[in-house]
C-alpha cells in the first residue's frame, strides 16, 4: 500500500437559472469567497453557450445543442481535475431547457439530467433581479417561461436544489447558507 492518499474528487456546484438572474456574478462571488473562507482550491466555470454565441455571432441551431451541453461539462470536468471546488455557471440542464423552449425538443433531457447528476449541489437563482438587457438575451417574458420549465425539469427528475434569492450580499449569503451542509462534509 502506498503512503500517499488518494485525492478526493472535486465537489461541483451547479448554478442554474433563467437569463438575467445573476448566475455569473454569483459563481464569481462564491468561488472567491469560498476560496478565502475554506482554503480550498476553488474556481468557477463560465457558461459555454455564451462564449459559443459570441464566437459564432449567432444562437445555436437545434442540431448544435448536444455538443454545447457536452462542452459545458467537459469544461467542468477539466476544472475539477485541478481544483477542490468548482462552481459551474450553468450545466447541460440549461441547454436542455433552452432546447425545449426554442425548438420544442426534449431530446437532450436524458443526457442533461445524467450530466447534471454529477453535481454535488444545485443552486437555482430566482428571477427576482431587475432585467438587464443584453443582445444575447430574449426578454423578461422568456425569462419567466424558462424559470418555469427549469423548475419543472428539476422536479420531474427528482433533482434536489436550493433556491437563491435576494440582492447583492444577501443573494451570496443565501447561496452560502444553502451550501453550508455540503461544505461541512
Amino acid at each position: 500500500m502506498s503512503g500517499g492518499t488518494t485525492p478526493r474528487p472535486a465537489r461541483v456546484i451547479g448554478i442554474l437559472g433563467a437569463e438575467s438572474t445573476g448566475k455569473t456574478a454569483l459563481a464569481q462571488a462564491l468561488a472567491s469567497q469560498l476560496a478565502a473562507a475554506t482554503g480550498l482550491r476553488c474556481t468557477w466555470v463560465s457558461e459555454w453557450l455564451r462564449h459559443w454565441c459570441e464566437a459564432e455571432g449567432r444562437t445555436p441551431r437545434a442540431d448544435e445543442q448536444a455538443d454545447i451541453a457536452r462542452a459545458q461539462h467537459a469544461r467542468i470536468d477539466a476544472a475539477a481535475a485541478t481544483h477542490d471546488l468548482v462552481i459551474a455557471d450553468t450545466t447541460a440542464l440549461m441547454t436542455a431547457v433552452y432546447s425545449q423552449q426554442f425548438f420544442g425538443d426534449d431530446g437532450l433531457d436524458t443526457l442533461a439530467v445524467a450530466l447534471h447528476r454529477r453535481c454535488d449541489a444545485t443552486l437555482l437563482t430566482a428571477p427576482d433581479l431587475a432585467w438587464q438587457p443584453d443582445p444575447l438575451r430574449d426578454g423578461p417574458a422568456v425569462r419567466a417561461q424558462v424559470d418555469t420549465r427549469l423548475r419543472d425539469m428539476l422536479t420531474r427528475h427528482a433533482l434536489p436544489w436550493h433556491g437563491v434569492q435576494g440582492l447583492g450580499a444577501a443573494r451570496v449569503g443565501s447561496a452560502l447558507a444553502a451550501l453550508a451542509p455540503l461544505l461541512a462534509r
